[in-house]
Order: C-alpha cells, then sequence, then structure tokens
C-alpha cells in the first residue's frame, strides 16, 4: 500500500512539474511576397469565401460541408466547416478590419477537439507594385494539451498548412484566379 501511495505521489508531482513547465501560449506565423499590388490581393483576404480558394484544408477536403453567415467581408462574418478528419469541425469569425490592412479573425475548433485561436492575415505594400502577406495565428494552451505541446510543435503541426496556402494565394493571384 505505500509503495502504491508513493507511486501516485512522484506521478502527480511529475504533472504538476509539467503543467509549471509547459508552454501557455503558442504563435504560428509565416509570410510570402506576391509580385501583385495590395489592392488585388486584399479581394483574397478579406472575403470568407475567396478565402476558400486558397485555403490548403479546402483542398484537403473539396467536399467539407461549408456555411457561412453574415455579409462576408464584414466584421461578424462567420464560415462553418465540417469535413473529414484533416480538417475536422468549426468555424472562424471576422473580428477586426483594418481597410487594406489587416483582417483578425476568431478561429474556433469543436472537432476533432475543442480549442480557440486568434487568427490574423497581415498585408503590407512592398516596392514595385508587391505585397507581403503574413498569415498567423495564436492562442493559449490549456491543461492537460500544454503538458502535450512539451513533445509536439504547434509550428511543425500547421506551419507547412500556412506555408502551403499562402503558395496557393501566390499561384492564384498570378494565374488571374
Amino acid at each position: 500500500m505505500n509503495t502504491l501511495l508513493i507511486i501516485l505521489a512522484i506521478l502527480l508531482a511529475l504533472i504538476v512539474v509539467l503543467a509549471l513547465i509547459a508552454p501557455k501560449t503558442y504563435h504560428v506565423y509565416r509570410s510570402i511576397t506576391v509580385d501583385q499590388p495590395p489592392e488585388l490581393v486584399w479581394e483574397h483576404l478579406k472575403f470568407l469565401k475567396k478565402q476558400q480558394e486558397w485555403s490548403p484544408w479546402a483542398q484537403k477536403d473539396p467536399n467539407m460541408e461549408l456555411k457561412f453567415t453574415g455579409e462576408d467581408g464584414s466584421v461578424g462574418a462567420i464560415s462553418q466547416w465540417n469535413g473529414n478528419k484533416d480538417v475536422g469541425e468549426g468555424e472562424q469569425e471576422i473580428t477586426r478590419i483594418v481597410e487594406g490592412k489587416r483582417i483578425e479573425q476568431d478561429l474556433r475548433f469543436f472537432k476533432p477537439y475543442k480549442s480557440q485561436s486568434d487568427c490574423y492575415m497581415n498585408l503590407d505594400a512592398l516596392d514595385g507594385n508587391k505585397s507581403k502577406v503574413t498569415w498567423g495565428f495564436s492562442g493559449k494552451n490549456k491543461f492537460p494539451m500544454s503538458i502535450m505541446m512539451l513533445f509536439m510543435s504547434m509550428d511543425k503541426m500547421v506551419g507547412k498548412d500556412f506555408e502551403q496556402g499562402l503558395q496557393n494565394l501566390k499561384d492564384n493571384l498570378n494565374n488571374g484566379i
């Protein structure tokens, strides 16, 4: 009996220590330069329906169910999806727009697990009629997920998807889509 209590106490202490040192937040972002003027690029960032044209997750499940509510391209507009295991189920809501510069969204996942992240897209004008797009998201790692993040990397989990999405956006813009 004493051995069992000692083992349980050690496990509990280990969980407490891991919870204390585990990352409490995450921030993942990627950027790309596009050979198009910011005014043209903005139209592909601002609207939730246009985002589907370059979304890496739309490619992972072209048959996912999509529903749009509110006025697309405006604060309060929502895109809801329900897809295969690669995309899950969730919604994103436009929460703030700085016209021509930045769009912020609340990203809520329901399946395969519940989570909430703050998503953003920044658009910067560069010399020579070029644009820089930065796409990112951040959030909080809640217990027990925070402990799992000691052994997993949010950057490795979604960074490649961001890169693919930005490349899709660039390709679409360069092909006049």
